[in-house]
C-alpha cells in the first residue's frame, strides 16, 4: 500500500556505504513479487530450475543480500501476515489489470506479434481510481 512520508521527512539521497553497520527491515512479500515481476530467464519466462520451478526471486534474493552484506549491511525481512482489509480494492484492481494485461499478451501471441505481448504490462499499479492510494 505504501506510506507517503514526504510531508513528514525531508528526502535525502544516501549511499549504500552510507547504512554499513546497520540493519535494514524490508516488506518481504514486496520484494519477492519484485523478483517474481522482473528478473526473467529467454524471453518472457521467469527463471526456472532443471525441474521447472520457477527461481527468480530466489536469484533476486541472493544477489540483493550478497550485496547489501558486503556492504556490512544487516539484512531482515519482514512478512507481516494478511494485506488490510482497506487493501482490498486495491489487491482487486490489480488482479483485474493482470487478467486484462494477460488477455492482451496471448492475443498478442496468437496473433504472430511477439514483441507486442512481451512490452504490454502496462505500468505498475496505482489504483487512486479504486479509492485507495499507493
Amino acid at each position: 500500500m505504501g506510506v507517503q512520508l514526504g510531508d513528514l521527512v525531508e528526502a535525502k539521497k544516501i549511499s549504500i556505504e552510507d547504512l554499513s553497520g546497520r540493519t535494514i527491515a524490508f516488506d518481504g512479500h514486496n520484494i519477492l513479487y519484485q523478483f517474481l515481476a522482473i528478473i526473467r530467464g529467454q524471453g518472457v519466462e521467469p527463471l526456472k530450475d532443471s525441474k521447472g520451478r520457477i527461481t527468480s526471486h530466489l536469484s533476486g534474493l541472493i544477489y540483493r543480500n550478497s550485496n547489501l552484506m558486503e556492504a556490512g549491511i544487516r539484512v531482515v525481512y519482514v512478512f507481516d501476515g494478511e494485506p488490510h482489509r482497506f487493501k482490498r480494492r486495491v489487491l482487486e484492481a490489480r488482479h483485474e489489470v493482470r487478467k486484462e494485461a494477460r488477455v492482451r499478451y496471448e492475443k498478442a501471441l496468437r496473433g504472430g506479434r511477439m514483441g507486442e505481448g512481451r512490452h504490454r504490462r502496462g505500468p505498475h499499479t496505482h489504483h487512486r481510481e479504486a479509492g485507495c492510494f499507493t
